[in-house]
């Protein structure tokens, strides 16, 4: 019995030999090239897609620094035109103050000169008025003082003693 268990195991171990070889065989010829095949497209596709990935990582960066030195670039022209904004509204303030004070200066000159022509013609009047009012007093005092004869010699010796004294 023993030899018996022996004779067959030695003959099952020769067959699971021959069909080992014959799967490995077969396993070979029909499916080592399309497995192979399926990993190496695999490796490929993973490959391509991890290159791809590369490529789309380096265009983000290339986007980005582009995107940056735009923003840098917008905010240096926005810096620009505030400046120039600021300039812009320094000029028409001067220019305005300027304007303003030149105004004002020819509107004061013109009133100091309307002043003093009103001032000078109403100097001229009040002259014209004090001279008439003198002439009028003068002649009511002559004609009350030279009503008599006496009084208009005593006031003819009167003046040809001042004229005589001068």
């Amino acid at each position: 019995m023993e030899k018996l268990i022996h004779d067959f195991s030695v003959g099952l171990f020769i067959w699971q030999s021959v069909i080992f070889i014959v799967l490995i065989f077969l396993l070979k010829k029909f499916a080592w090239k399309p497995i192979l095949s399926s990993v190496e497209d695999r490796e490929e596709g993973i490959r391509t897609a991890l290159d791809e990935a590369k490529a789309a990582k380096e265009e983000m960066a290339k986007l980005k620094s582009a995107n940056e030195d735009l923003l840098k670039e917008a905010r240096a022209e926005r810096e620009a035109m505030l400046t120039e904004a600021r300039e812009i509204k320094e000029k028409i303030v001067t220019e305005a103050s300027t304007t303003a004070k030149d105004e004002a200066a020819k509107i004061t000159a013109a009133a100091h000169e309307s002043i003093k022509g009103e001032k000078e013609k109403a100097m001229v009047e009040i002259k014209n008025q004090v001279a008439a009012m003198s002439i009028e007093v003068a002649s009511l005092i002559l004609k009350e003082n030279l009503s008599s004869d006496a009084n208009q010699k005593a006031l003819a010796e009167k003046y040809v003693n001042d004229l005589n004294l001068n």
